[in-house]
């Protein structure tokens, strides 16, 4: 192969191959080598070709080179000139390294050739025009849509992205992500935003229309209270029973049971229910005690105390959701009551929300 001109890549394949039949495993192991050797000039004149696009011409060269291996690996003598099967496969590999391993984002081959001849297109139209082509010229010189050409622009920015990690201003002390805003506080809340709404809908449905009147119409209690056709004082109670009851749902993974339904036929009255066990009177108290309910409170107790004469006294209010001045000033006056007629009293189970109430007053 020493005799052949090393400019003709034709010649050294075809005394290649003629040497490749007669020879060992070895020295075919060798005349390929040499052949790659002699042919690596031939390499880095295709990569000169890409140069200039954004990948350094080391990186091109070594390409260039595989390119060359595989050529000279599936070079077949009978199907023709090996320049022409090297250029084909030099070629085919720059490109496939430019498609894969160059684009920062994923983007379709389809997309790729566009951008590719998006830039040549807008090149020659500027030229032509002697000013910047529009988006419909573009599409037309290259048979498109203007939407592909759109996509084109836009699968273009992404070939080479800008890291977060960039310096920016005059003096570089600042960071491209120090510049991208500050934390959303209204993102912070978008938890507790989705919890509050879906805890709402289990709402009944006259406490949620309350709720919205009064804190997304901006309606007064008064106006709510006309809408409804019931006083103000109600309306106060059933905004602070649902208000009540969101906040002990959403401090608990398990929103608590609605203990203070609403009665269809009594929808602001309370349940009392007087019994007997272990020796004592005991009475349940289920319902919100407010002025409008105070009495039938007091009615039920002064029975409970008469029963349990000489005895023991036992009131559980656990169904009791919201209590005011006038349910402490009922069970104060049962105390006194209940003193006179030798009864001791004891008062259970006590919601969270109602205690303080209760302890304001001196009721243990």
């Amino acid at each position: 192969m020493s005799r052949v001109d090393l400019d003709d890549l034709d010649e050294l394949a075809a005394a290649y191959a003629d040497a490749w039949t007669a020879a060992t495993a070895a020295r075919r192991g060798r005349l390929r080598n040499d052949l790659v050797c002699r042919c690596l000039p031939f390499a880095g004149r295709m990569a000169r070709r890409y140069a200039g696009r954004g990948e350094p011409l080391e990186d091109l060269q070594q390409v260039a080179r595989i390119g060359l291996i595989n050529a000279v690996d599936r070079y077949d003598p009978g199907r023709g000139s090996f320049t022409a099967f090297a250029v084909v496969t030099v070629c085919g590999e720059l490109k496939r390294h430019f498609r894969d391993k160059t684009w920062g984002l994923h983007v379709s081959r389809r997309l790729q050739g566009l951008c590719v001849d998006l830039r040549h297109a807008t090149v020659t139209l500027t030229n032509a025009l002697q000013r910047e082509p529009t988006i419909e010229e573009l599409a037309h010189h290259l048979d498109v849509s203007a939407e592909q050409i759109r996509q084109a622009r836009l699968c273009g920015a992404a070939y080479t992205p800008v890291p977060l990690s960039s310096s920016t201003g005059h003096d570089g002390s600042l960071e491209l992500d120090d510049a991208l805003g500050d934390p959303d506080p209204d993102l912070e809340i978008l938890t507790d935003k989705l919890a509050v709404t879906e805890l709402v809908h289990q709402l009944p449905q006259r406490i949620r229309r309350m709720l919205a009147l009064r804190f997304c119409g901006n309606l007064t209690q008064a106006q709510i209270a006309a809408e409804f056709n019931i006083s103000q004082m109600q309306v106060s109670r059933l905004l602070a029973r649902g208000l009540i009851w969101l906040r002990a749902a959403m401090l608990s993974d398990v929103p608590p049971p609605w203990t203070a339904g609403e009665n269809p036929r009594c929808p602001d009255g309370i349940r009392i229910r007087i019994g007997r066990s272990k020796g004592a009177v005991t009475v349940r108290v289920t319902g919100e005690v407010d002025r409008a309910t105070a009495d039938q409170l007091r009615f039920g107790l002064h029975s409970a105390v008469v029963a349990a004469a000489h005895g023991r006294l036992v009131i559980d209010v656990s169904g009791m959701p919201l209590a005011d001045g006038a349910a402490v000033a009922v069970l104060r006056e049962a105390y006194r009551t209940a003193a006179l007629a030798h009864v001791e009293v004891t008062l259970i189970a006590v919601p969270p929300h109602v205690a303080p109430v209760i302890a304001t007053f001196g009721l243990a």
